[in-house]
């Protein structure tokens, strides 16, 4: 994604089973390698780290975005 992910979107680096495809490829983003897995955004479960990770996309979109949540699934 040149321009980023914008919030809500996933990103379309996506498997179907939901893993990176970049995942250790030289290719992969300097932003997702930074990411590293902890409870306050993975949650117990997929459900409860796709209600953390939308909200933290939410809190930290520019000044003046919003964006409606499509992080089901």
């Amino acid at each position: 994604m040149p321009h980023g992910k914008p919030a809500g979107i996933p990103c379309i680096q996506l498997t179907p089973d939901f893993r990176c495809a970049l995942f250790g490829h030289p290719d992969r983003p300097a932003v997702c390698v930074s990411l590293r897995p902890h409870p306050s955004f993975c949650g117990i479960d997929r459900q409860e780290a796709l209600f953390l990770l939308s909200t933290l996309e939410q809190l930290t979109l520019p000044s003046g975005d919003s964006v409606a949540s499509t992080a089901g699934g």
